[in-house]
Formats: C-alpha cells, sequence, structure tokens
C-alpha cells in the first residue's frame, strides 16, 4: 500500500472535506455534490477511510462526521501543519516496505525530491550500520529522508550527530521525555536503545550529489520482541521503546517535530556553524567522560572517551596517548 502527498485520489478528497468540517455532520449528497463523485463511490471513500484507522460516525439523515485520527503515519497526517520550509513536503508511506533506504536510493537523483520522506509501518530488511539488518516491527517509526545539501563533503559526517540531536529535541519537545547520544549515533533512554541512524552518500569528486539520512525509532514497540532477534550481537546492551500501547500521541506528531528540528540543525552547516553540532551532542552525550570498549576496524580499543572532534570522531585517551576512532561499536564500561 502506497500513498503519497501528490495523492488526489477520492480518498484523499474526501477526508480532506472531513477534516476541513470536522464540527459538523456532512451527507453524502453533500460530499456527491462538492467532489463531483457518486454517492456509492462516497461510501466506499467512507469505508476505505476507516479501514486506515479512521474514526467516523455516521447518522442517518445527517451524514458522516470525522470523530477521531489515526496511528497510521500517512503522508496527509505528517504534512498538515509541518513548519518546514522543504523537508517533508514530499511524503511517501507504506504500509511494507524492503528498506526505506533502498527506496530513497531509487528515486533520490530527482533533484524536485529534495527533502522527501519515506516512511513505513514496517520493514522487511531495514539496513542498519555496517550491513546488519535494522529490525522494523509495526509500532516504530522507520523513515528516509532524502536531501542534496550544498555544504562541504567533508561535513557528511557530522549529519547522524545533528540527526540525533534534533530527534532528541523532538522528543523532549513532543514527550517530555529526556533522551542521550551514545556515540556515534544512536540514542537512548536509561541507558538502552530507543532509535539509531545511519547515511548513505552519494558523493562525485567533491560534491555531494545526494545524501539519504536514514532514522529508525522503537516509538510503541515491545522491546522483547526486538531483544531476541539482536540479544546475541557483540554491541547489544538493551532495547527500550518510547511510548507504551496506551499512550495516545500520535507518531505522525514526533514525526513533524523531528523534521522541524531537523531542517533547524541542517542550517548550521549552511551558516558554517557546525561546532555548535559538537557542542551540543557533546552536552546530551552518554559517552564522553566514559570508559568505553571499542570494537574498531582496526581491532579492539579500550580507554576513556573524552571528547568529539571537529568532524565526529570519539577521541580515547589510553593511557598516555590519544586515540582518534572514527567507525565502530562503543560498549560503556562500569
Amino acid at each position: 500500500m502506497l500513498y503519497t502527498t501528490h495523492d488526489r485520489s477520492g480518498i484523499a478528497k474526501v477526508l480532506q472535506f472531513l477534516k476541513a468540517h470536522h464540527l459538523e455532520y456532512l451527507s453524502g449528497e453533500d460530499l456527491s455534490e462538492v467532489l463531483k463523485i457518486s454517492r456509492v463511490a462516497v461510501w466506499k471513500h467512507i469505508k476505505k477511510i476507516q479501514s486506515l484507522g479512521y474514526e467516523i460516525e455516521s447518522k442517518q439523515n445527517l451524514g458522516y462526521r470525522l470523530t477521531g485520527t489515526t496511528d497510521l503515519m500517512l503522508p496527509w497526517e505528517i504534512t498538515d501543519g509541518l513548519k518546514t520550509k522543504q523537508i517533508g513536503k514530499t511524503v511517501y508511506y507504506f504500509d511494507s516496505i524492503d528498506s526505506t533506504q533502498n527506496f530513497a536510493a531509487s528515486i533520490a537523483k530527482k533533484h524536485n525530491d529534495d527533502g522527501a520522506v519515506i516512511i513505513a509501518e514496517t520493514q522487511i530488511s531495514g539496513k542498519g550500520r555496517q550491513g546488519r539488518k535494522w529490525i522494523s516491527p509495526r509500532g516504530g517509526i522507520w523513515l528516509s529522508v532524502i536531501l542534496h545539501p550544498k555544504f562541504d563533503v567533508g561535513k557528511v559526517t557530522l549529519v547522524p550527530f545533528a540527526a540525533a540531536i534534533a530527534l532528541s529535541d523532538a522528543i523532549k519537545k513532543i514527550l517530555g521525555i529526556k533522551t542521550e547520544l551514545k556515540w556515534p549515533n544512536d540514542v537512548t533512554l536509561n541507558g538502552k536503545k530507543i532509535a539509531g541512524m545511519i547515511i548513505d552518500a552519494s558523493i562525485e569528486s567533491t560534491r555531494i550529489e545526494n545524501l539519504i539520512l536514514g532514522v529508525g525509532i522503537n516509538f510503541r514497540v515491545n522491546p522483547k520482541q526486538i531483544e531476541k532477534r539482536i540479544k546475541d550481537g557483540n554491541n547489544f546492551y538493551g532495547v527500550a521503546t518510547l511510548v507504551g500501547k496506551n499512550n495516545e500521541v500520535k507518531p505522525a506528531k514526533l514525526v513533524q517535530a523531528f523534521l522541524e528540528e531537523l531542517e533547524r540543525g541542517l542550517l548550521l552547516f549552511e551558516e558554517g556553524k557546525t561546532q555548535s553540532i559538537v557542542e551540543q551532542w557533546s552536552k546530551r552525550s552518554s559517552t564522553i567522560g566514559k570508559n568505553v570498549r571499542v570494537s574498531a576496524p582496526e581491532g579492539k580499543i579500550s580507554g576513556k572517551a573524552i571528547k568529539l572532534d571537529k568532524d565526529g570522531g570519539l577521541i580515547i585517551k589510553q593511557d598516555s596517548k590519544s586515540l582518534r576512532i572514527t567507525a565502530g561499536d562503543v560498549i560503556h564500561q562500569r
């Protein structure tokens, strides 16, 4: 099932009209006349809208009235009220997909899709760092953002850090929950992972053709369902969920807040203020100041994490020397 912001189907039109008049009943005849479709078509669209999780009250001689919205992250739920200039103006929604990163890569060369968001209720082959599979059950937020940035290629490594800050701020704004950031690209809650970032970059010479930011958020998931599939991994340190099943906050609200914060954060690249990203991330970090063990490409390294450098590298003090780590898995040691 695919819906997009470009969708001008009868379903989208009927829903838009019901939303605009949610305080009153609209008869099938009125909807039929205004939207230039048959009353049978109106009825079919109403049934489809209900199947998407919307609550519609129907009363004889009065008509239909929208009484409740959906938990699905449908395009119009994200764009309605979104306060961004570019990011999220185009949204592709999938009930299920192999990977939002893969779909984003297939359309990323279309420059008119700058800022486009691909979002799915579940992924069959979600992508994690270093070729790992990202477990993506229903209840989570699995999305990719296509970017065509104009900043210097040398700053690409800081994009996941800016995204992690944006998500942390959005979570605080919408849910009132304070999270921490774990190097290199995790967002954690009480020491357990609730979100992660991945960047796929297409670079030609010194020019960035496109960046695809992948974000996975354990919004309303069963942590045990995920843990049993990844607990044997070397970098496992626990999984958490942001909200419980009875929490009524809609995931689309968190997506909106994240996209707004992300756009604000990406402006820092254009303004040459990337040091601010390093400083903001460091203040929220659960890694800085900790004794850590890192599984890096060059081998296992232990020491104390002392700071983040200007490009996002982790500086570790080991005895009398300092080491710079640019990739790897970090385990915090007690």
